[in-house]
């Protein structure tokens, strides 16, 4: 594998279709100001490098970044790629991924608005993310301890597993579809609306009006804190182990277990679901 070692590059397309490189202690900065500096390359790794220039990495193949640092000034990062892995690095420019496959982030650091969109088989761990519309149309999510506040987050996203995380974030779940979160503490209004086959396991859930016209929900274990006006013409399975303000308009089908209720509002003539309180309220109360 050819070496390029400390060394600055500034030029257009300074390192364009590279094969079988390592790029160790780089800067991608300069007065040339140039784009696209290692573009259509293939098997490449960079190590400990510093870029500071607009679309930096597009169309890769065999990618892997270690302990990089992407600038704000860096923007659309990382366009096109297939099979990338990003190990212990900063991604701080808008837009950092678009239309990737087959992405591994791990240890990393994110401030990106509009990250990871349309990007299939991605996955997160003990990473950190900051963003306005975090991924959107994504298929094949994973993460695993993920830390993430964002404006908007996670729609239309499909088949997407999240475990040990921490999502706060607006209208996070939106027309979602074939996604578990387990063990995650979600914060933030309007959780989960319009998505289908969505199962929350061990969750602390928080917010105002959340699962409103969703399709098969599935709430195991979860606790729900000051959520109002919830699971509004909604389908849904759920056992909740904390009281919750209010619950609108169940559909029929639907079954909630929990140990107390504030109120149950029903005004639409399909609103028949089942909500039960737990035996073990029951006892409290005729104690």
């Amino acid at each position: 594998m050819m070496m390029i070692q400390n060394q600055q590059f500034d030029k257009e397309r300074a390192l364009y279709g590279l094969k079988d490189v390592c790029v160790q202690h780089c800067i991608f900065d300069g007065p040339a100001d140039g784009e696209s500096a290692l573009k259509e390359c293939e098997n490449v790794r960079v190590e400990e490098s510093f870029f500071d220039l607009r679309y930096s990495l597009w169309h890769d193949r065999s990618l892997k970044l270690a302990h990089c640092e992407l600038t704000e000034n860096c923007r659309a990062a990382l366009w096109y790629d297939e099979d990338v892995t990003v190990t212990d690095s900063k991604l701080h420019g808008i837009k950092a991924f678009r239309e990737c496959q087959n992405v591994r982030l791990e240890n990393c650091e994110i401030i990106s608005d509009e990250f990871g969109w349309f990007s299939d088989n991605i996955s997160f761990e003990n990473c950190t993310a900051e963003s306005k519309y975090f991924l959107m149309r994504n298929r094949g999510v994973q993460a695993k301890n993920l830390e993430m506040s964002a404006k908007y987050s996670l729609q239309y996203i499909e088949d997407g597993i999240f475990e040990d995380c921490v999502i706060d974030s607006k209208d996070a779940f939106w027309h979602a579809k074939n996604v578990t979160v387990k063990n995650s503490i979600l914060g933030g209004e309007y959780l989960a609306w319009y998505s289908e086959n969505l199962t929350f396991e061990n969750c602390r859930i928080i917010g105002t009006q959340p699962f409103c016209y969703c399709k098969n929900l599935t709430l195991i274990n979860c606790e729900m804190v000051d959520c109002d006006l919830a699971f509004e013409r909604s389908s849904v399975q759920a056992t909740i182990t904390t009281p919750v303000v209010s619950i609108k308009n169940p559909l029929a089908e639907s079954r909630i277990s929990l140990p107390a209720v504030g109120s149950i509002i029903r005004d639409i003539p399909e609103a028949t679901g089942e909500v039960v309180l737990t035996k073990e309220e029951r006892d409290v109360r005729s104690a």
